[in-house]
Formats: structure tokens, sequence, C-alpha cells
């Protein structure tokens, strides 16, 4: 069967588009007819931009025929979420009330897609006001994993993990405060690279100054379905920014990129029942990194269950200050069901008890530094459960105290503002499986060089386990 243009990965097709062997306008059809075909079942994209995006196409063809220089994403059609600012398109944030709250300027990481000739095709869904591990909300609908329509796609870019999954573009762009990138990647088969904080510039004209602990701690990020184009995405996204002045000119690539290090294998944890599927999916990636040279150590990070907790009592308190007015008065039925369930039993912190968390948080940032430079690569879950039943965190406080400590993995190194890479590792029953590596600040390159290992043991193929004809049925 002949290969689509749509089932390339962004690093193939830019090639063949620079080659002449197709167009920019062929590779944008190609992937607005996936979208046509199969984005009305899944609802991953809210917003499909037909007429914008050939227009965009056939200017990057026009600009090759005039023999201008390319950029490193001439022609490959992407998505971007909707909870960031994209010049003429609403940023909803998936809230009914933000419909109409159309961007007049692209934020600086879709300046920087578009700037390197990325197409633009649409944009993804998200829970309303990006706060759940659930991509659902009153003005988009739902969207719906492609593996199991019963469980999450994941959140807060479920839309985004949805949608490259399925071949309705190459690159999707996806965002990170608490598992937001690694999450949905991990459940829909993809990978997902949460960036260190001041690596990709964040801004967002259209909506109030970001929340203190919103800046210490999100981030802008790539999901893909290789690291190859993973890798590609951030060398694009990470274009500095005078609107963000915490954007670090951090390199990319160090003399030891390539290096095979030390790994610390986390994989059980007293306070965590690890899903055997989970279990299953670290062992056999560190099987995999051995055979490569990677030393592995079945090590536990430093204060581990303490950074996980104290993500939780950081956000949301500077949410009750900083968020939930707003959510209670314009969120949807789940989010503030959510919202209720996240503040329960988090303590009321007055000044000094927040600052003084402030301060702890630093020691436990230094004594990570500590453990990544004897150990830079950590190999961990991104949750110790499978993917949740579909609204599981609306079910009751006590669920969602249960899946507070399930996440512990992805939030406890977004408390610290930490680089994180979700890779499939395969399959676990009609689910996918996969691994979270963690890196130290700016040290991207070191988990995308043990992600390439594991994609390569792995040879997994997301599009290959979701009937990829012309006309498919999820």
């Amino acid at each position: 069967m002949s290969t689509e243009l749509w089932q390339l990965s962004a690093t193939d097709l830019a090639a063949r588009i620079a080659r002449r062997e197709t167009t920019a306008r062929a590779a944008t059809e190609s992937v607005l007819a996936r979208i046509d075909a199969i984005n009305p079942s899944l609802k991953a994209l809210p917003d499909v931009m037909h007429d914008e995006a050939l227009k965009a196409a056939d200017a990057a063809d026009q600009a090759q025929t005039a023999g201008l220089q390319l950029g490193a994403l001439h022609g490959v059609p992407v998505t971007i979420k909707v909870n960031v600012d994209t010049a003429g398109r609403p940023t909803t944030d998936g809230i009914v009330a933000a419909q109409n709250n159309v961007a007049q300027s692209d934020s600086p990481l879709v300046q920087a897609m578009r700037q390197a000739g990325a197409v633009i095709v649409a944009r993804s869904n998200t829970p309303a006001f990006s706060l759940r591990w659930f991509t659902d909300n009153d003005l988009h609908g739902r969207t719906l994993n492609p593996f199991d329509a019963t469980r999450t796609p994941g959140g807060s870019s479920g839309g985004a993990a949805v949608a490259v999954a399925t071949g309705m573009g190459a690159i999707a762009h996806g965002n990170d405060y608490g598992g937001s990138v690694r999450y949905p990647a991990w459940a829909c088969g993809v990978v997902g690279l949460r960036t260190t904080v001041g690596r990709v510039p964040s801004y967002k004209a259209t909506g109030p100054n970001r929340m203190i602990s919103n800046q210490q701690m999100s981030t802008q990020g790539p999901l893909t379905r290789t690291v190859a184009d993973a890798r590609l995405a951030l060398n694009v996204m990470a274009q500095g920014s005078p609107l963000d002045p915490q954007w670090v000119p951090a390199p990319l690539h160090f003399a030891n990129s390539q290096a095979r290090t030390k790994v610390a294998l986390f994989k059980h944890h007293a306070q965590y029942t690890a899903d055997a599927s989970v279990v299953n999916a670290l062992e056999q990636a560190a099987r995999w990194l051995q055979a490569a040279g990677y030393e592995v150590d079945e090590v536990e990070p430093p204060h581990f269950e303490e950074a996980s907790v104290l993500w939780q009592h950081l956000v949301f308190n500077d949410m009750r200050r900083g968020g939930q007015p707003a959510i209670e008065q314009m969120g949807d039925a789940s989010v503030q069901a959510a919202l209720h369930g996240y503040l329960k039993g988090v303590p009321v912190w007055d000044r000094d008890a927040y600052l003084d968390a402030l301060t702890r948080r630093f020691s436990i940032a230094r004594d990570w530094a500590v453990f990544l430079d004897q150990y830079p690569v950590l190999l961990m879950p991104n949750s110790w459960e499978k993917q949740f039943p579909i609204d599981d965190d609306t079910r009751s406080p006590a669920r969602m105290g249960e899946m507070l400590r399930a996440q512990s993995p992805l939030l406890s190194t977004a408390m610290l503002g930490l680089p994180g890479l979700s890779v499939p590792t395969g399959m676990a029953g009609s689910l996918p499986a996969g691994v979270q590596l963690v890196t130290g600040r700016f040290r991207e390159d070191q988990a995308l060089t043990a992600g390439e290992v594991i994609e390569s043991a792995a040879n997994f193929s997301v599009l290959a386990h979701l009937s990829v004809g012309a006309s498919p049925s999820f």
C-alpha cells in the first residue's frame, strides 16, 4: 500500500518538499482530507483552517519556486492548541465565554513555526481553562482517545495528541503545567516533549498575566510521532522573544549530547502501587538502554513525594487567588467539579507559608540538580496508573486524591521546571504503553538521545495500530 503524505513524519515530509518530490499544497491537501475524514468522530480539532492553510501552502510553494531560503518546517502541516494566540483565530481555552476572544497577533512560538515554513492546518482541543487530564468542554465537545473511547486521550493537550497520533498534522503544539504534554502523548502512543521552563517563550496577549506558579512550572512543547520530529520542532520553537523575559538562549546541543550516561530507573515507591503495564514498560526500556551502552541503576530521586505534594499546594493556593474566581464564573460543570476535587485537603496558606514553600522548592531543586548530575537521565513512569476512565476526576474528592498520587511523576518534575520526554514503548493490551525520561535543566538533548534508543528498539508505529486506511472507523 502506498504511503499517503499525511502519514509521513515532519522530517521526511520537509525533506521531500525541499527535494521537490512533492509540494506544500499537496501535503496540506492530504492532511486536510485526513482531518475531514476522521476529525468529526474524534473531535480533536475544533478549528480547522482550510482556506488559510491552503493559502499558506501556496505561498510556501511560490517562495520555493522563487528560490528563497527554506525553513526547517517548510510546507509541513501542524496544529496549534486553542489556548495559545494564533492571529485571526479565537483563543478560546475551551471556554464558552471566550469563543469570540480573537487574537490580533501570533504568540512567539506560533510566529516561530510560521517563520520556519510550517502550515497551520487547525487548532486543537483542550479542557476548559486547560485544567484537566481529560479533554472535554461545553464549547468544543469531547475529544476521544482513538485507541479506546472509554479512556481519556489525556489533557490538557488531548486534542493535540489525538491529532498527531491519527495523522491530522505531523507536529502538534501543546503546553505542560502538570503533565499536559507528557500525559496525552503517553495516553495516545506518541512522543511528547515538555521543555525546560525558559526554553520556549510563552506569551498570550489575549489573556491576563500568568500566575506565579504558571510562570515557574508551565512550558510549551511539541507532540510528534517520532523523536526526530520532536527534536526538529524543538529547534524551531526555541527561538527567543523579548515577550517572555524568562527565555534563556541555552544551547540545544552539547559536546556530550550523544553520550551513554548513567540512568536512574525509578519504578517502585512505597506510596504508590504501579500498574503492571507501567512496570513492564519501564523494565523493557531499561533493558534497551543497557543494551545500547547506558548504565542503569534502580534508584529513587530525592524528595519525590514531597515534590509532588508541593506542586499541588503551590499551584492550588496560587489558583485560589488567581484562577478560582474565573473558573467559578465561566467554567463548565466538569472543570468546576475537578477544581473542587483539586482543592480538597489543600491547606489555605498565608503569605509567609507560600514564601516558605518557595524557599523549600529551591532546596529540592538543588538536590535534584545534584542527583541529575550523577544520573543525567531519570527513567520513570508518566503515571502509576493506566490511562484514566473518562471523567474519573469528577467522581469524588477521594478519587481525585488517588489520581493526583498517580500523576506524581508528572507533578514533581513540573514543580521543578524540568524537561521530560514521553516515549511510547508499544502496546499493553488495547492501550499504548510508554515511559518518561527526565533530565537536568536545558538538557532536552540527553532525553532525546535516550528516547531515540528506546524508539528504535520498540519499533512502534502509532499509525500501524490505528487502522490507517482511507476511511477508518474509530
